[in-house]
């Protein structure tokens, strides 16, 4: 159980403005042992963490990041939109990020968001980042866009990959290999212990997202869950 491991999604966002080194920060002070994040590309290529393809809802711009310099995104109040004492939290770099948890075990799970907007060359940007770090070993690479990880694989086939779903996929895992994935990043109410021992058996590993109920919890840690994605990381680190 101690081994599962507590991913922070988008940083503590249960409690701090989503992809914001505050909620970053708090997630590991809330006992998280991963990191969950959403890597895009603006206009002059720098990675930033942001979940929506625009910046609209958390940075108040209404552009896509693809289509904004970084010199510009910088500037953008990130955590206002949460609260007035968050004012002033910026958008993130990937680098940032990296740079916090280098130094620590945390695992991080970075998402490429590779779908509604198509990122030239996102996946070779990200892994050079991570393995400029040196943090190969510590970092799951993960995306609804399968071509995006099967790319990211051929790539760099020491770091990890996770697909994520929704609901309906028939053995799964048997899917997951296919591409060279190793982990399946699965709504958490498509995950059920027969499941999870099937994808085990064959070398691939759960982490559901995103669980918030500690009843939902327990019950994924006793079905074998490798790791669990939450707003709420300090719910799952009292289970565990």
């Amino acid at each position: 159980m101690a081994n599962i491991v507590n991913f922070a999604h988008r940083g503590a966002s249960g409690c701090c403005p989503e992809n914001t080194m505050a909620a970053f920060s708090k997630g590991l002070e809330l006992g998280a042992t991963g990191i969950e994040t959403d890597v895009q590309m603006t206009k002059d290529g720098t990675l930033v963490l942001i979940h929506d393809e625009k910046l609209t809802r958390t940075a108040g711009l209404d552009a896509l990041v693809a289509s904004v310099d970084y010199s510009e995104v910088k500037q953008l109040d990130a955590g206002s939109w949460f609260g007035s004492e968050f004012a002033g939290e910026r958008v993130p770099t990937l680098e940032q990020l990296l740079e916090l948890v280098k130094d620590t075990n945390t695992i991080v799970n970075i998402e490429l968001k590779n779908g509604f907007v198509q990122y030239p060359q996102l996946e070779a940007k990200v892994i050079e980042s991570v393995r400029r770090y040196q943090m190969t070993e510590r970092v799951i690479l993960s995306s609804f866009n399968h071509y995006s990880l099967a790319e990211a694989n051929r790539l760099a086939p020491e770091i990890a990959t996770g697909i994520l779903y929704m609901e309906g996929l028939y053995e799964p895992w048997k899917y997951a290999q296919s591409i060279g994935a190793s982990a399946l990043h699965a709504p958490y109410y498509a995950v059920l212990p027969d499941w999870v021992a099937s994808a085990k058996a064959e070398g691939v590993i759960y982490n559901p997202f995103t669980v918030n109920d500690p009843n939902e919890m327990k019950r994924l840690i006793d079905a074998g869950v490798a790791g669990i994605i939450t707003d709420y990381p300090d719910r799952l680190h009292a289970l565990l």
